[in-house]
């Protein structure tokens, strides 16, 4: 990948559906945005394990952006559905 391509920060969508983060692992560059949106029909939560990131409650066809700061991977869960997982690794 071209070096300029990767210097700026890129936009992931992680889509929350049928009781799933949609992809459910993600690999993103420090500096890029992570946008949970929620498409079920009730709220979901996307809480790291570590406590590096919490959207607390994210409604029905709402959204909750995230910029990765830390290089790390980071398991989360729905805190409401704690059977939904997904883990999100920053380089």
């Amino acid at each position: 990948m071209d070096a300029a391509l990767r210097a700026s920060p890129q936009t992931h969508v992680v889509v929350i559906e049928q009781m799933r983060f949609n992809p459910p692992d993600l690999v993103v560059n420090r500096g890029d945005r992570v946008v949970w949106v929620n498409k079920d029909l009730f709220p979901h939560t996307a809480t790291a394990a570590s406590t590096a990131f919490d959207s607390r409650s994210i409604a029905p066809d709402g959204s909750w952006p995230y910029v990765a700061k830390r290089p790390g991977r980071y398991p989360y869960v729905c805190m409401l559905h704690p059977t939904m997982r997904g883990t999100l690794t920053v380089r």
